[in-house]
Formats: structure tokens, sequence, C-alpha cells
């Protein structure tokens, strides 16, 4: 049985520790949990790892967000992985910092990442594990927010939020999403 998690962020290094990127960052700590390095392939960085058995492909899709949609139809098909067996870690502005929500299916809820895997996909029933990052900023400012820094207080919380989210994910690959939205949801 075949994973594929996907952590969405933009590649380089003006990105690397920005709100939008937490995708990337989840995906990293899943990684290095499984002891599986990432290597450059199509569409971005890939590591191979396996979780109980399961073979479990981390991807880090260096398309932007805005084309994300294009690495994750690849490697689906590429390595003939059920929807069902896809998860998409992203960032959402409507949740409090830190918050987890794992569900199976949704709207892009206005982000473009998830609007170009539902374009791709030509669906929105996948599962998804969105790291709440609030919505603190400003009107007429939510590039420059998603795009900012984390700061000195959310920064202080990161390492062990990026853990649970870790966790999380590789409960939906052994537990399923429905035990996994129970244990893990909200906290």
């Amino acid at each position: 049985m075949k994973y594929l998690i996907v952590g969405l962020g933009n590649k380089g290094p003006e990105y690397e520790n920005t709100r939008h990127n937490i995708g990337f960052k989840v995906a990293e700590k899943i990684a290095e949990t499984l002891e599986a390095p990432f290597n450059t392939t199509n569409f971005g960085w890939m590591a191979e790892g396996k979780y109980k058995g399961r073979k479990v492909l981390i991807l880090k899709p260096d398309t932007y967000m805005n084309l994300s949609g294009n690495a994750v139809k690849f490697w689906m098909q590429k390595e003939n992985i059920p929807l069902e067996n896809v998860l998409i870690i992203t960032d959402d502005l409507v949740l409090p910092f830190g918050t987890l929500r794992m569900k199976m299916k949704g709207s892009d809820a206005g982000h473009n990442g998830l609007k170009s895997i539902n374009e791709m996909l030509q669906t929105q029933n996948y599962a998804r594990l969105r790291f709440g990052i609030s919505a603190d900023f400003s009107e007429g400012r939510q590039a420059d927010y998603v795009l900012g820094t984390w700061n000195e207080e959310e920064n202080e919380k990161l390492g062990e939020r990026i853990e649970k989210f870790s966790k999380a994910s590789l409960s939906f690959i052994f537990a399923g999403i429905g035990n996994t939205m129970s244990a893990f949801n909200g906290k």
C-alpha cells in the first residue's frame, strides 16, 4: 500500500520560513521521523520511507503554490496512488495559530494551492491537513501576511506544533482519516 503526503509551500530561500511554507516544514519533519532524505525529482523534492510496513512518499512541490496540482497529479499517476491515500498539508488563515484540522473534503477556501489541486484532480474529495496561521493582518495585506515570517510568540510554539502535525500525518497512514480526525482535530 502506497501513500502520498504533500506539503505545500514555495521554493526558494526567501519563502523558507514564511507562514505559507508550513506544509514544507511538516513534510520535512515527517521525512526526518521516517529517516527518509529528500532528493530532487520531477516537480519537486521527494522522500521515500516506510511507516508500519506501508510505503510513504513525501513531496515538496517546486511548482510554487499556484501550480501545486501539477505535481500532485503527476505523482499520483506515476506511482498509481489512489485519491484516498493522498494527504495535502497546507496553511489556513481561518484557524487560530497552530490549530490542527483534518478534513476528508472541502472547498479551496481561497487557497491557491488547493485551488490548483482541485482543478487538476477535478475533485475536492481528498484529505487535507490544515495548519492554522490565524488572520492577524489589516485589510489588503493578506499576501504580505502569508508570505511573512512567524512572530516571536509563534516561533516559540512552532516546533511542538510541527511535531503534532507530523504525528497526525502518520496516523492518517496507519489509522485512517476518521480515527485521525477524532484523535487530533482541534488539538
